[in-house]
């Protein structure tokens, strides 16, 4: 919600009634969604880079450690990152949440 009152475009893994894929399909069905996903879970940060590593692409992963910022800060790094990158920045990469 505080993406969406900010005007980016932002949905959910529960939203889209994915939830409940295993992590590699996760990041797999967000690139064919073209979506830059989002996530604290290290295993998806793991296989993020087992990918950059052999090559396989992806639209790009966004990590942020929940015990390394608060929900405010994470969603105002979110904003900085929809507002000043273009899909093509993010095309296998991984950004680090918080903002240096």
């Amino acid at each position: 919600r505080g993406l969406r009152v900010r005007g980016i475009d932002a949905v959910t893994a529960f939203e889209e009634r994915v939830d409940r894929l295993p992590d590699d399909e996760l990041l797999a069905r967000a690139t064919e969604l073209g979506r830059v996903l989002v996530t604290q879970d290290d295993d998806l940060l793991a296989i993020a880079h087992r990918w950059q590593v052999t090559g396989r692409g992806f639209s790009g992963l966004i990590y942020c450690h929940q015990l390394n910022i608060t929900i405010g800060r994470a969603i105002a790094g979110l904003e900085v990152l929809a507002l000043c990158c273009t899909e093509d920045e993010f095309l296998s990469v991984v950004q680090f949440l918080p903002l240096t």
